[in-house]
Order: C-alpha cells, then structure tokens, then sequence
C-alpha cells in the first residue's frame, strides 16, 4: 500500500482553502442579481426573527443615512443605495481596490408572514431596519 506524499496533501489543503476564499469573497462582495444595470455589487447583510419581528442589518460603511432607500416589494426588502469613491479623482493611481463603490442593491427575502414597517437606524456603519409581524 502506498503512503500518501505529504506535498501532495498540502497541495490539496492549499487549493481548498483559496476555494473557500473565493466562495466567501463572492458571498460578500457577489454582483447584484437585480436586472437594473446600474447596480454594481451587494452588500453582506444579516437577518434576524424572532416571534415578534424580523431585523435586518446591512454592512453599509461610508454610506450616508440619507442617501439610502428602503423599500418593502411583495415579500422582499429591497435595500438601494451608492457607496462614493473616498477620494474622488484625487488619487493618481489605485495599487489596492477591495472594497466596493458604485451604486448597490440588495433584495432580502422576507419570512413568510405580513410585516409592517418598524424602524430605521444607520449605526457605525450597518444600517438596522426593523419590521414589526403585522397582527
């Protein structure tokens, strides 16, 4: 019986682990599914329910409150915004460019159920909405 060569083992752990990289970095920085062309990309975002409501909070850093739009359509939250260049034209050259900038949006399902709108914050940069389970 042959013994499995060590390189090859790290070799296969090395190109699992740039797989999960890219799996995650798709994850949060996936191309908005929408079919308006304008949007670039969606922000990460995370939902929470319990008996009474339903939390949503999008990762949305460098995202002014009044320049985001929340809008319930049929059983989604749709959540549109444009995150500006931090610097404009005033950079020469980009040597790094991970994070996002450009006009998103992102859909998120809603849990089945009729849902009334709660409330808004925009908080150290995630922005937390709030919906109430509707009686």
């Amino acid at each position: 019986m042959r013994r499995p060569d060590p390189a090859d083992q790290m070799w296969a752990h090395a190109l699992e682990l740039m797989t999960q990289a890219g799996r995650l970095q798709q994850q949060f920085f996936r191309l908005a599914s929408a079919p308006r062309a304008q949007a670039v990309w969606e922000p990460p975002a995370d939902v929470f329910e319990d008996e009474h409501e339903v939390v949503v909070v999008v990762a949305l850093p460098g995202v002014a409150d009044e320049q985001v739009r929340v809008t319930p359509e049929g059983g989604v939250l749709v959540i549109e915004a444009e995150r500006p260049p931090p610097f404009g034209a005033a950079c020469a050259a980009v040597r790094q460019l991970e994070i996002p900038y450009g006009r998103f949006e992102r859909r998120i399902p809603l849990p089945a159920g009729r849902w009334e709108h709660g409330t808004r914050e925009l908080t150290h940069g995630c922005l937390v909405v709030r919906l109430r389970r509707a009686a």
